[in-house]
Parts: C-alpha cells; structure tokens; sequence
C-alpha cells in the first residue's frame, strides 16, 4: 500500500528537481566556496546563484540574505541580532503561539534581564492589533510575530504589523518559515525588518535555512570566526543544501499560483468530510485568513497520539501538533493559547497537504477517518 504523507508543515519530500540542483556540488564542484581556485569558483558560484534564487522569491537583493542552517537559527540570529545592538532596551514582544525556536531565546534572554511580553491571541488564533499597539514602549527592541502559524495555518497581516512597529520605532521580525512558498511575500514592500525561513518547508532539503535583513537593520553573529556570509555567520558555507534552498525558491515562485488554489480545494474538502463523519470536531481558525494547506482540526474525547498512531498504521502520516513537540503528551501551547475547550484539547491532528498532495489521498483519508475516531473516542471514555 502507497504511504499518504499529509505532515507537510514539518517537512516536505524533496523536489526531483532540487535533487538535481544538489547533486553536482556533491560530486564534481565539491569545493569550498571560500577558496580562490576553480573548484572554490565553482561552488561560490552556486552559492550566490541560490542566494539569488532565495532573494528573487521575497522580492530583495540578494545581500540582504543570510544563510542559516535553519529556520531555528535564522530566528535566533534575528532576536539576539536586535537584543545586542540595543543593549539599553530590555524589553521584547512576541505572541503566545510562536514557534519554539522564538519562545526559548526569549525565555533565554528573560533569566538575563530582560522583560518580555508574549501577547495573548483570539479563539480563532487572530491576532488583535489593538493589544500589540498598547504592549509596544519606549524601551523596546524587537517585536516577533510569525507570519503563519505552523499548527492552524492562521495567516497575521504582517504589513499592518510592520506599520505599527516602524511608527513606534521598534524593529519587527517575522517568523515566515510557514509562509515561504505558500503565500506571495514582497519583503521590499513590507515594513519588516528581518524575515526568518527554511528550505525543507518548501521541498528543500534540511539543514539550511535563512534570515532576510533589511538594509536599516543590525545584524550581530552568533557564530564567530571566519567572515563566511558577509561577516554575519562564520563557517564553511553548506554548498549542496543551499544550491537545493536556491532551486526549491525557484520553484515555488512558479507553482505558487497554480498550486495555491489546487491545494485549498483539497483543504476544504478535507475539512467538509471530516465535519461529515465528525460533527462535534472542531476546525481551528477557520473564520481567520489561513494557510491554504493547513487543517487543525480538535475531536471531542479523543487522543491526538492514539489518533495519530491508528492513522499511521493505516498509511497515512499525520501529526498532532509542531514536529518539535511530536512526542510531548502535553496539549499544543497553541491551542491552549487559543482557549480550545479541555473536551477538545487533547484529539488535535494537523494535516498538512503539498502541492504533491491529491483528490485520491484526501478520499482514502476520510474514508479511515469514522473508524478510527470512533476507536479512539471509546478508547478515550475508558
């Protein structure tokens, strides 16, 4: 039986055609990119061919982008970036549902003086501006928003974020590593400052990732040593998984339109089935703009890990909530955030669809889908 892989917001399969972008710095052009001979040449070469690629997605130059080895970095990068270059501002704001890679260097720099606000969200994972408005003051350094969530899909207008932080005077990043590929992002006309992302998200490989920086904002290493990355990152550039995060950009800026409307046709018919064979669930953010591959969805008496377990042994790849809490018996701190009732909390699922991702799958999905629940509401009860 074909497996259905539907736990694309943790990782995607890699592109054929990323693959093949990989290969040759694998093989033939294995040289560092900082050496000065031909083998060095060739291997810059793809390194600042994908450096253009990635920055052609977001509308930039090429210099305002990074590599990282991921998102996780890419995030720190930009935090600790606006915490050290304004060492008389103490005080940072973020939101409750953010990725971990935000909250723990947050967390960090909290046990070291810092004061941080984490802003409360709607029941529907929207975000209210009124209350980012009112948290901002005169010593703060950076607010942290995401641009999409990575367990609902919630999409946050990060436009208007931005306009609030530029007229307040406070740098802003954003947390796009869900939104790269699956949404438009013009970084040139955004009011943002530093934008966070990760290949394997968008049919890359793992292992590399990259923070955009706006001309206006500082950024401050974390890794000392050589000036690999114009000074901001030190190390031996990651030669074959950067030339598949170039190749993986490229690619989402053509399917990007196309896929965009295929893919929330699947979604919806997802979430119409599921409700069919699961009236009492509960689709999270569903009145909010949201990801258009993204079902969270919360079944009544249910467990998320036995849940997960059962559709698994069936084929299909699901998961309860973050890939970074996958094996965490705790309820998601998203949707706890979001006020999910104690009846619901514990039966989320998160399915995640690619551009892969077809009619036939989301079919035989729901047609395991009543079973399963039902086993496991039972289970629950017991």
């Amino acid at each position: 039986m074909t497996r259905i892989y539907f736990d694309n917001n943790a990782t995607t399969p890699v592109a054929p055609e990323v693959r093949a972008a990989i290969l040759p710095y694998l093989t033939d052009n294995f040289g560092n990119p900082s050496s000065a001979h031909r083998e060095g040449e060739l291997a810059r070469a793809g390194v600042d061919e994908a450096r253009a690629q990635v920055a052609g997605l977001l509308n930039v130059a090429p210099a305002r982008i990074t590599f990282t080895s991921g998102g996780s970095e890419a995030n720190n990068l930009a935090i600790f970036s606006a915490a050290c270059s304004y060492p008389a501002k103490k005080h940072l704001i973020a939101a409750k549902v953010e990725h971990a890679s935000v909250l723990a260097p947050l967390k960090f720099l909290a046990a070291h003086g810092y004061e941080v606000t984490l802003l409360a969200v709607e029941a529907d994972g929207g975000l209210d501006l009124d209350r980012l408005r009112a948290a901002i003051r005169p010593d703060t350094a950076l607010v942290s928003l995401m641009g999409a969530n990575n367990e609902t899909g919630v999409l946050w207008p990060l436009a208007a974020i931005g306009a609030i932080c530029r007229e307040r005077g406070v740098l802003c990043h954003s947390d796009v590593v869900q939104l790269l590929g699956k949404e438009s992002i013009d970084a040139a006309a955004l009011p943002v400052d530093y934008l966070s992302m990760a290949a394997h998200k968008l049919h890359g490989p793992k292992g590399v990732g990259a923070l955009y920086s706006a001309r206006r904002a500082p950024l401050t290493s974390l890794i000392h040593g050589a000036s690999q990355e114009n000074g901001h990152r030190a190390g031996t550039e990651n030669t074959p998984g950067v030339a598949g995060f170039g190749m993986a950009c490229e690619l989402a800026a053509t399917h990007l339109a196309e896929s965009g409307g295929q893919i929330a046709t699947l979604r919806d018919r997802l979430e119409a089935g599921i409700l069919a064979a699961a009236p009492a669930a509960l689709i999270m953010g569903k009145t909010q703009p949201r990801l258009a591959n993204t079902v969270n969805v919360c079944f009544q008496h249910c467990s998320s890990a036995g849940l997960v377990q059962e559709l698994d042994t069936r084929g299909i790849a699901v998961s309860g909530h973050s890939a970074c809490h996958s094996g965490d018996l705790d309820p998601s701190h998203v949707l706890s955030a979001m006020g999910v009732p104690e009846t619901h909390l514990h039966g989320s699922l998160r399915i995640s669809l690619s551009r892969y991702s077809t009619e036939a799958e989301v079919e035989r999905f729901l047609a395991v889908l009543p079973e399963i629940v039902g086993k496991i509401s039972r289970n629950f009860a017991e």
